[in-house]
């Protein structure tokens, strides 16, 4: 409102809608929450490009602890969201990754199906060392599946407990001899030492790894993904890289590698936002 004088020389106050809104903009580009629209250009462009690499290493909130780690201001991780939820970033919701909704099968179906046989060594028989997390070396592993059919390429994935710790191997087909050589191959590739345990899946294309040399093999209960929750978690963000129903056939070696070394390289909230190739290499 402004104030203005009558014919008699009386004030009163008239409400003016634009310049009211002229002060509201005005105020809110000096708040907080706005200032960064004007003098944070430098730090939204570079969360553009980081957001939009292929393949892509950082989330919207392990870019912001890196470039405040490197002494810079920015906003904070909710701020962001909402710059871009408000439409005032070139970046927006369909650039954003994909959050995967995965519903995991729960206790009930799980009690329905208990009699399904373990293959090898129960997941009740690991260490407290395993389940507690104190080291490295222990592992989960699964297969992400591009069409579901048994002579199809898989990946076979393999998750770091401690330090998230990521390895992909691209396998031409899911049967149980196929997994039992890929694993086999990927031991003696890295050296058994890194491999102290491995908890896998109880499906049938595993029923072989109880036949591994160098490592213990450990097997979930049947239908219960999340006692492998660490390699679920992977497995969901690799579908980023390689979505459910698209054949991983074309899929090449160095496109595995470009993506196993940006999950490895990407800061993680869980790990005080240090990156899982360096929690690796102070722990082993």
């Amino acid at each position: 409102s402004v104030t203005q004088l009558d014919s008699k020389r009386h004030s009163h106050q008239v409400y003016l809608a634009e310049t009211a809104q002229a002060m509201h903009d005005r105020k809110r580009d000096r708040t907080g929450h706005y200032a960064f629209l004007k003098t944070g250009r430098a730090f939204f462009k570079a969360l553009a490009r980081e957001l939009t690499r292929k393949p892509r290493v950082h989330s919207v909130d392990s870019f912001v602890h890196f470039y405040r780690d490197q002494g810079k201001a920015c906003p904070s991780t909710t701020t962001v969201y909402r710059y871009i939820d408000a439409g005032l970033l070139e970046l927006d919701n369909m650039t954003l990754p994909k959050k995967l909704r995965r519903r995991i099968k729960g206790y009930k179906n799980a009690h329905k199906r208990k009699n399904k046989k373990i293959y090898g060594d129960s997941i009740e028989l690991r260490p407290a060392a395993v389940n507690d997390r104190t080291g490295v070396g222990h592992w989960e592993g699964d297969l992400v599946k591009g069409i579901r059919l048994a002579d199809e390429p898989a990946l076979m994935t393999l998750t770091e407990r401690y330090s998230r710790t990521e390895i992909i191997v691209k396998i031409p087909d899911y049967h149980a001899g196929t997994c039992l050589k890929a694993l086999q191959d990927t031991i003696d590739d890295y050296g058994a030492k890194e491999f102290e345990s491995i908890t896998f899946d109880n499906g049938s294309e595993f029923a072989k790894l109880s036949e591994i040399v160098g490592t213990q093999i450990y097997f979930a209960h049947p239908y219960s993904p999340w006692e492998r929750g660490t390699n679920e978690n992977a497995n969901g963000l690799l579908r980023e890289f390689f979505p459910k129903g698209k054949s991983l056939r074309a899929v090449t070696l160095v496109e595995i590698q470009a993506v196993q070394s940006a999950l490895n390289h990407r800061p993680r909230r869980i790990l005080n936002y240090l990156r899982p190739c360096d929690y690796y290499r102070c722990m082993a």
